[in-house]
């Protein structure tokens, strides 16, 4: 990695002035959650904007005009707050369609008296007459500059936003850096609303990263952040909690739009930390998403969490509940599973090591003489039985073709794929589990037919 700090740049306001629309404008992706919702975003988010072949930092917020109600709006502006204090640059986003209220003004005040550059946005000028409307002395916010106005909607003069933020950062001697790759392992945390997923990561990062409330559906999209430790790093994607598809459905909105961006979350993740409550039985929920994480393709690792709150535990507590995750979850039987306690921290920085663990084994590439010892063993071990046919097929070979996960093809003597039992592929996929101990990792087994015994 650049030794160069990357260049922070916070984007604040009241709600629903355009901040996600404008983030997701300039990482050209869209990354936050936009909704016509006030308090749609919570946690800050996090993404790189690239411009020009350099790179700097960009963090959505929260509104800081909700009302403190209760603990997800008050953390809200905790979350916003902070993010100013980190910032090289802070972005203050109004509506150009409305014009600076009373608590903009307020918030300006403020802002104008800190070390931090400002740059105001007039967002949503859409019109000629709304570009020319911010020109106008009621836009001169105690001593801050006159705005840039922008649609980040239709991406009119976002452009020469992104110019003016460069030059600033180059004037204040925090300039945006080179485009860097960084190796880093991307790691998803899934799990039933209120199971502990935001608590667990900010014990594992160190800082109260991720908004927590006993409210759920506190966490309302994926957002992920760059942890280092040591010469390692780790992506964490916190997720929204997933229920079953008929309640979100009914819910409609928000949470639908969270579930498949937590989808798409997981698919482009190494690895997965399933988190289930071990205080409550193990239900249909988690079940589903056992056999979603298995088609993924991700590695999986199921995390105990609240392990402190069990009563009368005794030396064989643990291999237990092992079992009964392995019966309630037979689709991740390859999955290890850890016990911990997100609030107390225990055994937290444990699962730092199995995440390394699954990542090595998903990206294990087995040698054709480990390939041709593994069949010889596991052939004579248990002969190949039939499927759809009479007689079982003659198995020519292994061998590997892709990792992340593990993928392999079996070579059959025969005319039909279908002739070899599935019993007796699960056979051979469990024996490559123990044999190269593979935990956290599925594995894919193709059934190919040899080309001279092809119809």
């Amino acid at each position: 990695m650049d030794d160069r700090k990357i260049p922070t740049v916070a984007l604040i306001g009241r709600t629903n002035v355009g901040k996600s629309t404008l983030f997701n404008r300039m990482l050209e992706q869209p990354k936050a959650l936009v909704s016509d919702i006030p308090g749609t975003t919570r946690d800050r988010n996090e993404g790189e904007c690239i411009w020009r072949g350099k790179t700097i930092n960009l963090v959505d917020t929260g509104g800081l005009d909700v009302d403190k109600k209760d603990a997800i709006e008050r953390n809200t502006i905790l979350q916003a707050e902070h993010a100013m204090k980190k910032a090289d640059l802070i972005l203050f986003v109004l509506d150009a369609k409305v014009g600076p209220l009373p608590q903009e003004h307020s918030l300006a005040l403020t802002l104008n008296k800190s070390k931090v550059p400002v740059i105001v946005v007039a967002n949503k000028a859409e019109s000629a007459a709304e570009r020319a409307d911010v020109k106008g002395s009621h836009w001169f916010l105690h001593g801050l500059k006159a705005p840039i106005a922008v649609s980040a909607k239709r991406g009119s003069s976002v452009g020469d936003l992104l110019d003016e933020i460069f030059e600033q950062l180059e004037r204040v001697g925090t300039p945006p850096i080179e485009i860097q790759k960084i190796e880093a392992t991307r790691v998803a945390v899934i799990g039933k609303p209120n199971v502990g997923k935001s608590t667990l990561l900010n014990s594992m990062i160190g800082e109260e990263r991720f908004i927590t409330s006993p409210i759920a559906h506190t966490t309302r999209e994926p957002n992920d952040t760059l942890v280092q430790k040591g010469d390692k790093n780790y992506i964490f994607v916190d997720t929204a909690g997933m229920r079953k598809s008929g309640k979100v459905k009914k819910s409609g909105g928000l949470e639908a739009a969270a579930v498949k961006r937590n989808e798409y979350a997981i698919k482009i993740s190494d690895v997965t930390l399933l988190i289930v409550d071990a205080t409550e039985p193990i239900g249909a929920q988690e079940k589903i998403l056992a056999g979603f994480l298995k088609e993924s393709g991700t590695g999986v690792i199921v995390i105990v969490n609240k392990w402190d709150l069990v009563k009368d535990k005794t030396t064989t507590t643990m291999n237990r509940y092992r079992e009964y995750v392995a019966a309630s979850l037979p689709f991740l039987e390859w999955a290890p599973v850890l016990f911990i306690s997100a609030l107390t921290k225990q055994r937290v920085q444990t699962i730092y090591d199995m995440i390394d663990t699954v990542q090595t084994n998903r990206n294990r590439w087995l040698t054709e003489k480990e390939m041709d010892e593994f069949l010889k063993r596991t052939i004579a071990e248990h002969r190949p039985t039939a499927g759809k046919g009479i007689f079982p097929p003659k198995i020519l070979g292994m061998k590997q073709v892709a990792i992340a996960p593990p993928e392999f093809d079996l070579i059959l003597k025969a005319k039909r794929t279908d002739i070899l039992s599935q019993s007796y592929i699960r056979f051979i996929i469990n024996r490559l589990h123990d044999t190269f101990h593979l935990n956290g990792t599925s594995v894919r087994m193709n059934i190919r037919i040899a080309r001279s015994t092809a119809v």
